[in-house]
């Protein structure tokens, strides 16, 4: 099963073991929802508060002291029981693991989905190292598709050569080895190839 990340026990409200949810993913945390607790489950049964600062009431946990033994710990909300979304909007857990592109270019892998005030970021994974922000902005992203993430890569393996220039391109192809690349690639590529030529430049 898959979780998605609701936020975390912060400091106690009142003395009925009511809470507020620090980090909090509001849309996670409506009243009758289940949440899990160092594994255990529970039910909201109360919400109040702000979106940016809720307080939850967990049955089973009913007084302060409870709340003080817990505070810091992960509430989690399965990803089948959490609400719909509008088209254009994505669970973090969704985005995880995917990759993303600038044109042919592989840029990197998502790693998380991060909230800032201003907005939400993709925080990318280069393949050359280091990370990269990508707002969740349309001036940013030119499109997302969560479902090409899933199942089995329809390619049998991916080859990359980068060099020079265009002319020693076209040489290394004619060449001998080159050619006997081409003539070899049927032999293991029976269902055809894709060949993406592309120019990288310095930023």
């Amino acid at each position: 099963m898959e979780w998605l990340h609701a936020g975390r026990v912060g400091r106690p409200h009142g003395l009925d073991g009511s809470f507020y949810v620090t980090g909090a993913r509001p849309r996670l945390l409506t009243l009758g929802t289940t949440v899990t607790l160092d594994g255990v489950a529970h039910e909201i049964v109360r919400r109040a508060g702000v979106p940016e600062h809720p307080i939850v009431r967990l049955a089973g946990i009913d007084d302060r002291t409870a709340v003080e033994a817990l505070r810091g710990r992960a509430l989690h909300v399965a990803l089948a029981e959490a609400p719909a979304l509008d088209e254009g909007e994505w669970w973090g857990r969704e985005l995880e693991g995917c990759a993303v592109f600038d044109g042919a270019r592989e840029v990197g892998t998502v790693s998380a989905l991060l909230e800032l005030p201003s907005c939400e970021v993709l925080e990318v994974t280069r393949r050359e190292g280091g990370e990269l922000l990508v707002p969740m902005v349309k001036d940013a992203l030119r499109s997302v598709d969560v479902a090409a993430g899933e199942g089995e890569s329809p390619y049998y393996c991916v080859f990359e050569a980068d060099f020079d220039d265009a002319a020693t391109y076209s040489a290394a192809l004619e060449s001998p080895e080159g050619q006997a690349v081409r003539a070899d690639v049927p032999n293991y590529a029976t269902g055809g190839v894709v060949v993406l030529n592309y120019e990288l430049r310095a930023d």
